[in-house]
C-alpha cells in the first residue's frame, strides 16, 4: 500500500503560472510558525516576559540561521568538494541539499544574535526552540519522503518501499517517516512532557535532552538509511557521516544536562531594562 501511495504523492503541492510551490517549502513554513505557536505558549507557562517583539526577533534569527546553515552545512559537509569549485551554487536553494547538523549551528549561532538583542539569556532561548524543534523535524521527514529522497536500504520488510529512480526498483526502508517518527512525534512528547514541571526545569534541560535524543535517534537509523551515494560509508560498511556528527551530539548533550542539573538555573525571559 504504501508502494502505491508513494507513486501518486508529487513534491510539488500546487502550481500558480510558473510558480510551483513544494512540499518541502510548505514543510518549512508550517515548521516554523508552529514552532512560534509552541514558544509563545511555553514563555507564557513558564512565566517569562517574552513578548511579541521578542518573539519577532528570535523567528527572525532562527529563520536566517536554519536556512544559511543548512544550505552551508549541507555543502560543506555532503559535497565532496563540488561546491568549493562552484561556489556560486551554494545559493541554489533551488537544486535542493540541506543538513540538519549545519541547521543546527546555524539556528544555535541565531539564538546568540536573538539573545543579544532580547537581552534573554541564551539558554532559555535554547530550550525554548529546542522544544518546538521537533516539530518541523517531522514536517521535514515527510516532506524528504514525499520527494522521494534520503531513503533507506533494501529491505523485505512488508512496509518497504519502492522509490524508483536513483533509488531502483527494490524496495527500501521509509527511513524518512522513521525519522519523522523518532525524531519528531517521539522527541517532542518527550519535551513536553518534562515542561510541564512548573516551575520549569534547570536552564539547558531541554536543549541538553534534544541534542542528546536527537543524536542517538539519528545514529540508530543511519544504520537503515542509505548514505549519500558521494560520500558513501565511511569505515566498512556501516559509519556514515551522519553518525559521525551525531556522536559529538550525544556527548554534548548529556554534558549539558549534567551540568544543568548540578547548577540549577531557573529559566529567565528578556530584560526589561
Amino acid at each position: 500500500m504504501l508502494n502505491d501511495l508513494y507513486h501518486n504523492l508529487d513534491p510539488v503541492a500546487f502550481a500558480i503560472g510558473p510558480l510551483s510551490v513544494r512540499w518541502y517549502g510548505i514543510a518549512y513554513v508550517l515548521g516554523f510558525a508552529c514552532a512560534a505557536l509552541v514558544i509563545w505558549r511555553l514563555a507564557k507557562r513558564w512565566k517569562i516576559n517574552f513578548n511579541e517583539d521578542a518573539l519577532l526577533t528570535v523567528l527572525c534569527c532562527v529563520i536566517v540561521g536554519v536556512i544559511l546553515g543548512a544550505r552551508v552545512g549541507y555543502c560543506l559537509v555532503y559535497g565532496n568538494g563540488y561546491y568549493l569549485s562552484h561556489p556560486l551554487e551554494i545559493l541554489a536553494f533551488n537544486q535542493g541539499g540541506m543538513s540538519f547538523h549545519g541547521g543546527l549551528v546555524g539556528t544555535l549561532l541565531g539564538g546568540v544574535v536573538a539573545s543579544r538583542l532580547t537581552k534573554a539569556p541564551f539558554l532559555t532561548l535554547a530550550d525554548l526552540g529546542a522544544c518546538a524543534a521537533p516539530i518541523g523535524l517531522f514536517f521535514g521527514r515527510c516532506a524528504n519522503f514525499i520527494n522521494g529522497e534520503l531513503w533507506g536500504a533494501v529491505t523485505d520488510l512488508p512496509w518497504g518501499v519502492v522509490f524508483g529512480g536513483s533509488a531502483g526498483s527494490l524496495p527500501r526502508h521509509p527511513s524518512q517517516l522513521y525519522e519523522a517518527l523518532l525524531e519528531g512525534v517521539l522527541l517532542f512528547a518527550i519535551l513536553f512532557v518534562l515542561s510541564r514541571k512548573v516551575p520549569p526545569r534547570p536552564r539547558g534541560t531541554f536543549i541538553g535532552v534534544f541534542l542528546a535524543y536527537y543524536g542517538v535517534a539519528r545514529f540508530l537509523i543511519e544504520f537503515v538509511r542509505q548514505p549519500d551515494a558521494q560520500i558513501g560509508y565511511l569505515y566498512g560498511d556501516w559509519l556514515t557521516m551522519g553518525q559521525v556528527l551525531s556522536l559529538p551530539l550525544i556527548v554534548a548533550g548529556i554534558a549539558i544536562v549534567i551540568v544543568a542539573a548540578h547548577l540549577k538555573l531557573p529559566q529567565l525571559g528578556i530584560s526589561k531594562e
